[in-house]
């Protein structure tokens, strides 16, 4: 299905249903919930998906897991998704809580046929065997650190919510602190308790998070690097390669 309102086939006796959806740029879906668990592939840009616990920045390609009943706002940028919505009964393996995924070149493929088939497809045959195969491969699918947790402490969680929209690497744990009218050593162990980070990582996540979507646009590397306040291409690509496990040209959007 392509183009389609979930709500128009939502109650069909179905445990996969399949739908491709074409985004204008910087689009915002306000937060919502669905009933069934979502799949939730970005096949070109990047997506920062949005709950109370946290943000999910997800790069193209990739894809996260909400969980059914989750209230969560997406922001599109330049995306064409493809959804999975999944009968709760038929995940029972699904996660708590988002969780970005990395996507297999198989699985890519599957998504690629399903959103071709009838939503009321046969119980039996090809369509059918097609939708198992797909909850087979979502539930293998491995997961990647694109969560930027958010505290539930409404004064640091502002602060946060600001520093996530324009990050500095070299943004002082002082400052905090003074903001916040506390010692760095209290906003640290406030940071690892609602964070499970500290200032320092969080801080350095907060950063590399924040330059999927510049890489995505095609961005050079340099540039993302001085946005970010890092004193080299070097020293930015060595701390994005730590936390990701590749390299930024790795998380470039292949279609451009």
């Amino acid at each position: 299905m392509r183009n389609v309102p979930l709500d128009e086939v939502d109650g069909l006796d179905r445990a996969v249903l399949a739908i491709s959806t074409d985004y204008p740029p910087d689009h915002l879906l306000p937060r919502h919930r669905h009933r069934r668990a979502q799949f939730l592939y970005g096949a070109t840009g990047s997506m920062r998906v949005e709950t109370a616990d946290g943000t999910w920045t997800v790069p193209t390609r990739r894809a996260v897991l909400i969980p059914p009943g989750t209230d969560h706002a997406v922001t599109m940028m330049n995306v064409s998704t493809c959804s999975l919505y999944l009968e709760p009964s038929s995940v029972p393996w699904f996660p708590r809580r988002c969780r970005a995924v990395e996507v297999t070149p198989l699985l890519r493929e599957l998504l690629l046929a399903a959103v071709d088939i009838e939503p009321e497809y046969p119980a039996r045959g090809r369509d059918a065997a097609l939708a198992a195969l797909l909850l087979h491969e979502v539930s293998r699918c491995a997961p990647l650190p694109l969560e930027l947790p958010l505290p539930r402490d409404q004064r640091l969680r502002d602060l946060c919510e600001s520093f996530a929209r324009s990050p500095d690497v070299h943004d002082p744990p002082a400052r905090w602190a003074a903001r916040l009218h506390l010692s760095e050593r209290t906003l640290n162990r406030l940071f690892r308790a609602e964070t499970g980070l500290s200032f320092l990582q969080w801080r350095q996540r907060a950063c590399v998070l924040h330059a999927l979507p510049l890489l995505a646009a095609d961005r050079p590397v340099a540039d993302v690097a001085a946005t970010l306040g890092y004193e080299s291409p070097a020293a930015f690509s060595t701390m994005f390669t730590r936390l990701l496990g590749a390299p930024p040209k790795d998380y470039r959007d292949p279609i451009r």
